[in-house]
């Protein structure tokens, strides 16, 4: 049986298709650890990490990498690395803007989220707390 914490990963070329194999990597990585309580939370949070890596941080030729971690504590990690360089911040779009919400959804749907540095590139993370409680960090 697998031991906690639990991790998956999964490497994605730039291309449209990326996006909803994330989403369904994903998804079958929580049922399989019974961990579906922020489901469609967490799915929308990998689409719009995952959408971003694609438009603004993959380079042609390359491509971005999802990890999927769960604690003891039933505490839910996404991160998604890049090999682009930027500095990552939400901001409030004009209303007339069609893009450029992704960010604000990841920071009101997760828990907690940031970004870290990579060489090269960079890794957007979110964490969701199936069910708090004490226990190791991930």
């Amino acid at each position: 049986m697998e031991q906690l914490p639990y991790r998956r990963e999964a490497f994605y070329r730039r291309e449209s298709k990326s996006v909803p194999a994330a989403r369904a990597f994903t998804a079958w990585a929580l049922d399989d650890w019974h961990a579906i309580e922020r489901l469609d939370d967490v799915l929308l949070c990998v689409s719009e990490l995952a959408t971003n890596a694609l438009l603004h941080g993959v380079p042609p030729g390359r491509g971005f990498r999802l990890h999927i971690a769960m604690c003891a504590h039933r505490v839910i990690r996404v991160e998604v690395h890049d090999s682009g360089d930027g500095t990552v911040a939400p901001s409030a779009p004009r209303a007339e803007e069609e893009h450029g919400r992704g960010l604000l959804l990841v920071a009101a749907l997760a828990d907690k989220w940031g970004v870290g540095e990579r060489d090269p590139g960079k890794s957007v993370w979110c964490e969701f707390e199936a069910e708090p409680g004490p226990g190791p960090q991930c």
